[in-house]
């Protein structure tokens, strides 16, 4: 080659050669080069001149060396020279050791003396330097460490920017990549290489800051990232000084791919540690697979270097990539292989590592992505759409039954979105039950005791939380527990908002009182399942059928159209109805509630029950059935039983002006009319005499006594008032304790009164009217009423009327009656339940023999199944409906405990404060122990089980429970139990109690037959599993798959579920007044004052009689009202109910809202079955049978406690000495009188009446 210019081309140059630039001038090219008299070909290549302005060679010599050659040259210099400072720094080390040594012993030996003449000054000024110096080493040290460890914002952003630079420069390679591997290009004009060379030099300073921070600078040398750094930095800054490019080693940036997950986790966007893992396995896949295919590319297209470049293809690097991963996978196709040494020694390396790497990673990434949260996104506010959040005990059982309710198309337009946390995925059921509602439901796969995923379904947003519990868990209090954590996480996450949740222990809800934000002021509930179920089941006990009306009310139910005349109609006709709430129309404002409650029934064809009473402060609660003093204000809601929610609408929408012709309910819509109807129907309800004074939360009714005019003697006694003669005979004065009814004559208010039945009448220790006691008797005291609270009531001071009432229980006349009320506790410190001293649970065993010499009578059984290990249910939720105050002593009900000592031993804690409360040790099983206790006599057999969850099997749960049933219903007994006959109260009217003196035989009190069989004792069973029902009653034709409330034994009140407790939590949602109501007439009158003392004792305190608590009595109860015979028997035989409804809210202030009716009443068979079913809300023209049972809201009845409890001494002295309570009772030698027939016309019946006066 003497002339280098005419070398054309280097040999192979047509595949991997130098491609000249355009750019380039031959006219730059150095001519002196070819000129020179000495030929050296082998050195051109090895000639780099030294000149600023490097021209790029015109005869094809490769430089690929020189870009290697640099990065070597860096990674060894710089190995090399840690390798000798550390030997030097170990060899100083140890040389320095020896001399420390002998300066120690120097300093040992001669310690004084150098201390003493001060020589020792220079040797501290220097260590004193060193450490100064060791000092500002280690601070910018500390310093490079915090910039490059995320630990602050700006080290944050500078981790970030290097990541994203880095990336960068992959993609600038992955550009250059479609070039030749090596290219001659001019710094200046070429733009990505300028950009490439700004990347590098921010790679260097950040190289710097890092070997800055290492601690160990060999180990930081062979680091991964630091080797990138070596191999791809240099190379820039020769390119640049030769003005060529070399595609080379840049492909290492791809390893920088590695850390793509520390990243994430910096930006705080990687949280979880499934996709911590997810990320680093997908990162370090395709940063091998693309580092290796560049590999394959820059060997495969450079050549050989033994082979002199020759042995070179044409490949992309799409198509190396794509080489690796058919290789990876073994699958190998074969179109694209690699043709150079280099390449097939790589791939025999690579696919040892790349196939193990492949086996293993892509099925776990598989894995992982599988795994992967199907519902794990976050939920994203609609805007003008509130949402509320469920979670708990999801289920598709307990879902299926929530959305059943809460989207029932009996209630308005639900413009609610539900949202679903839990932390298992559904399965494939509630999954389609979830997409068959997916315009209004959504699921997310959380916890509410992960804040992060609260945030996810936007809690701070929410309209409320609702918390389910499981029913049927193994353990109660740790199902209690979690739902209190629950609450916990969520108001410490969002103390505003709103929670419902279910509880099933009622000892457990004191633990909610601990949460600082927790406040039912606010709207947050505690739905007890146990306090409801037992509350509901010993409402039972007082009304029979009333469980199945109360649960029926607040489920909403789809109405059921049958032609036939059938029980099943009327039946399904009162389970369409629902109760609502609606503000009641200015047309009412000024009426009294009795008016307004006939008319909104006669007019409006709605049954209003109750209404929000707001006090002159805005402060509101609740009056159920309040009476004629309080009357309608302004914006006043009602409490209303109807058919759906636009029924409702009719009380507020209806105007006097407009709307007082029309005779069809459906035509009351919106008028345009705005003007104040006032003081409308007042014609038909006499003003009161009483003046608004205070307000309270229960509607509460007093007489309000003439001054000087002595006391009258009440004829007749009922829940709400009584029939005073009084002194003059010639005035006779119908008192309903808060109205004076006048302009009748008194014959006929004579009449009326003494065709009531003996029970409603007053009984003197002498024949005939007393006159002497007419004399001796004062004005009643006038005895004002406090503030108080009722059923969890939300009142505040002066929120409903403070009447001026006559409290019998305070007459300055009766001594004996004064002294004990003052001086005995008789209630609890709330004035809401009977309470006694805590008695022993041995004096009130019964053995067999004990029970069965004493007849028991008018008693309540509970069978309970349970053992040491069962789970305790709360009995005293049972006892304490039944020993509410607004029952006189002598109306309590004895209850008699049969079942396993163990267990009522540890249940006897809570019940040791309630009077006539008896055990008989034994098992519901056994004919011996039933009979002992006379389960014929009774007037209530509730069986209860504490062993329902011990059981995996559903069917089973309910065994017991069954078996007890049954065993009952197939006892036989025989009439000669004696002259004392059974009575189910309910089956005459109310106010008699077969306990009183005046009520027994003696005064001619009509007992029922007594019962022969066990079918005919009354029962209700508590069940777990629903379709368990179908074994209760062998003579229905009830199929196994029938919904509950269908079936037989539920309609007529004998079975009851704690499933149907379900709908509250969608009615307390909608309206939390109602669980208030519900609360209110099943527990009997608990209060949030008397939880709260029940969390600090477990147990009533007892507390003295005080006006304030004996106001405390006067609240209305629900009872059941006979129509074959009393005062309401000329409506028992083919009257109308709203007839019925009419008088007795008009005459006794009754509120009538139900029918309990025998099931073959429309028939005329003349054996009839005994069993009775519910309709709850009879239209008005209902037609009625005598043997129709009422349901209705009855006032407290101070007179019937003042006259019984004046004989009760006398009467009952036989048998108080006895150690049991004063319903335990022997045999009286009395005959009974015969039965009347219940066809005797309303003649006989007067007369029958006056002769028994008489």
């Amino acid at each position: 080659m003497a002339n280098g210019s005419g070398g054309g081309s280097y040999p192979g140059g047509s595949g991997g050669g130098i491609r000249m630039s355009n750019n380039i001038n031959a006219n730059n090219l150095n001519t002196d080069s070819s000129s020179s008299p000495v030929n050296v070909p082998k050195m051109d290549a090895l000639i780099i001149p030294v000149t600023m302005e490097v021209p790029c060679d015109s005869r094809g010599q490769r430089m690929w060396w020189a870009f290697l050659a640099s990065s070597m040259v860096t990674f060894f210099g710089g190995l090399f020279i840690i390798l000798l400072w550390r030997t030097l720094k170990y060899l100083w080390t140890v040389c320095c050791h020896c001399g420390v040594k002998n300066k120690e012993a120097q300093k040992i030996n001669g310690g004084g003396d150098t201390q003493a003449d001060g020589a020792c000054k220079p040797t501290d000024e220097k260590e004193e330097n060193v450490a100064a110096e060791v000092g500002w080493m280690t601070s910018v040290k500390d310093w490079a460490g915090v910039m490059i460890s995320a630990q602050t914002l700006t080290g944050r952003v500078l981790v970030v920017l290097v990541f994203a630079l880095s990336i960068g420069a992959l993609v600038i390679y992955f550009i250059d990549s479609s070039n030749p591997i090596e290219s001659c290009q001019n710094f200046y004009k070429d733009f990505t290489l300028q950009i490439d060379m700004a990347f590098n030099v921010f790679f260097l300073l950040y190289f710097g800051l890092r070997f800055i921070a290492a601690n160990d600078k060999l180990w930081f040398w062979l680091e991964v990232n630091s080797v990138v750094d070596f191999f791809t930095v240099p190379p820039v800054f020769v390119s640049v000084y030769l003005n060529r490019s070399w595609l080379g080693l840049r492909f290492l940036r791809a390893l920088r791919l590695i850390q793509f997950s520390e990243i994430l986790q910096f930006l705080n966007i990687l949280k979880t540690s499934n996709s911590i893992k997810l990320v680093n396995l997908c990162s370090i896949f395709i940063s091998t697979w693309l580092t290796a295919a560049g590999f394959i590319h820059l060997v495969e297209n450079s050549g050989d270097p033994w082979e002199n470049f020759q042995n070179n293809q044409q490949l992309t690097y799409w198509e190396c990539v794509y080489l690796l991963m058919v290789t990876m996978s073994t699958v190998g196709y074969g179109d694209v292989y690699a043709k150079t040494t280099l390449g097939r020694l790589f791939m025999v390396f690579f696919i040892l590592g790349g196939l193990a790497m492949f086996a293993s990673y892509v099925p776990e990434i598989i894995e992982l992505i599988g795994n992967r949260k199907k519902y794990g996104g976050s939920y994203s506010a609609v805007s003008g759409r509130k949402h509320i959040v469920v979670c708990g005990h999801i289920t598709l059982e307990s879902v299926s039954n929530f959305l059943k309710d809460f989207l029932h198309k009996d209630r308005d337009d639900v413009n609610v979105e539900i949202v679903f946390l839990h932390n298992i995925s559904p399965n494939l059921e509630l999954e389609a039950l979830f997409k068959r509602h997916f315009t209004q439901v959504e699921f997310y796969q959380g916890s509410v005791l992960n804040p992060h995923d609260l945030a996810r379904v936007k809690i701070e947003s929410a309209d409320a939380c609702l918390i389910l519990a499981n029913k049927y868990c193994a353990d109660p209090d740790a199902e209690d527990a979690s739902n209190i954590m629950r609450v916990i996480s969520i108001k410490n996450y969002h103390p505003k908002i709103r929670i419902i949740t279910q509880m099933l222990q009622y000892h457990n809800k004191a633990h909610l009182l601990n949460i600082p934000s927790w406040n039912w002021k606010e709207g947050d509930d505690a739905i007890c399942l146990a306090e409801l179920k037992l509350g509901f089941i010993a409402q039972s006990c007082l009304a029979p059928g009333l469980s199945t009306m109360l649960a029926n009310l607040f489920s909403m139910r789809s109405f059921i159209k049958i032609e036939e005349d059938t029980w099943q109609k009327y039946y399904l006709e009162g389970v369409a109805n629902e109760m609502y709430t609606e503000y009641l129309s200015s047309a009412f404002v000024g009426l009294s509630f009795p008016a307004v409650c006939e008319l909104v029934f006669a007019k409006l064809k709605l049954l209003m029950i109750a209404i929000e009473y707001k006090s002159e402060k805005r402060e509101s609660s609740i009056l159920i059935n309040p009476g004629n003093h309080v009357k309608i204000q302004e914006g006043t809601l009602g409490f209303f039983i109807a058919s759906d929610a636009k029924e409702v609408k009719r009380a507020f929408f209806y105007c006097k002006a407009c709307h007082d012709d029309i005779t069809d309910p459906k035509r009351i819509k919106k008028c345009g009319c705005k003007r104040q109807v006032k003081n409308a129907a007042r014609s038909s309800y006499p003003k009161s005499s009483y003046q608004f004074k205070n307000t309270t939360t229960i509607a509460l009714v007093g007489a309000k006594s003439t001054e000087g005019a002595p006391e009258p003697v009440p004829l007749v006694n009922n829940r709400k008032g009584s029939l005073f003669l009084p002194n003059n005979p010639s005035l006779l004065q119908l008192n309903l304790l808060n109205s004076v009814e006048q302009g009748k004559s008194t014959y006929c208010r004579l009449q009326r009164a003494l065709s009531l039945p003996v029970k409603y009448r007053y009984h003197s220790q002498k024949p005939g009217l007393n006159q002497d006691l007419l004399e001796d008797e004062q004005p009643s005291t006038l005895s004002p009423k406090k503030k108080q609270r009722n059923g969890g009531m939300r009142n505040s001071p002066n929120s409903s009327p403070k009447l001026m009432r006559h409290d019998p229980l305070l007459i300055p006349g009766n001594e004996q009656i004064d002294n004990m009320d003052a001086n005995v506790k008789k209630y609890d410190s709330t004035g809401m339940f009977h309470w006694c001293p805590a008695k022993d649970i041995e004096k009130v065993i019964l053995t067999r023999s004990e029970a069965a010499m004493t007849v028991l009578s008018g008693h309540v059984v509970v069978c309970i199944f349970g053992d040491v290990k069962s789970a305790l249910i709360g009995l005293r939720n049972l006892v304490m409906p039944l020993r509410a105050s607004n029952f006189h002593y002598h109306e309590l009900k004895h209850i008699v405990f049969v079942g396993s000592l163990e267990y009522l031993r540890r249940e006897w804690e809570t019940l040791h404060n309630f009077p006539k409360v008896s055990i008989l040790p034994g098992t519901p099983l056994s004919r011996a122990d039933l009979r002992a206790v006379n389960i014929n006599l009774c007037d209530m057999c509730v069986i209860l089980s504490a062993n329902q969850n011990n059981i995996d099997d559903a069917s089973l749960q309910d065994k017991e429970c069954i078996l007890a049933s049954l065993n009952i219903k197939s006892m036989q007994f025989d009439d000669s139990i004696g002259v004392l006959q059974a009575n189910s109260q309910g089956f005459t009217p109310p106010g008699m109690d077969r306990s009183s003196p005046d009520n027994s035989p003696v005064h001619g009190l009509l007992r029922q037959p007594s019962i022969t069989t066990g079918a005919n004792i009354p029962i209700i069973t508590e069940l777990v599993n629903d379709s368990n029902v179908q074994f209760l009653d062998q003579d229905d034709d009830d199929d196994p798959d029938t919904e509950l409330y269908l079936t037989q034994p539920f309609a007529c009140g004998t079975a009851f579920a704690v499933s149907v407790l379900d709908s509250l939590m969608s009615a307390t949602y909608f309206n939390d007044n109602i669980l208030t109501l519900i609360r209110t007439l099943v527990t009997g009158g608990a209060t949030p004052e008397l939880e709260a003392l029940i969390a600090e004792e477990n147990a009533l305190r007892g507390g003295y009689s005080t006006p304030q608590t004996l106001a405390n009595r006067d609240r209305c109860r629900v009872a059941q009202l006979a129509l074959y015979d009393g005062p309401f028997a000329d409506l028992g035989d083919g009257g109308c109910y709203g007839d019925l409804f009419c008088k007795a809210l008009k005459t006794y202030n009754m509120l009538c809202f139900g029918i309990y009716r025998l099931r073959d009443a429309h028939l005329s068979t003349p054996s009839q079955c005994t069993k009775r079913y519910v309709i709850t809300n009879p239209p008005y023209e209902f037609e009625l049978v005598p043997t129709d049972l009422i349901f209705c809201l009855m006032q407290f009845d101070h007179n019937a406690g003042q006259s019984r409890a004046s004989l009760s001494h006398s009467s009952h002295s036989s048998y108080s000495s006895s150690k049991k309570s004063s319903s335990v009772h022997s045999i009286p030698s009395t005959a009974n009188r015969p039965n009347r027939t219940k066809t005797r016309d309303s003649r006989e019946k007067q007369k029958y009446v006056q002769e028994d006066r008489l």
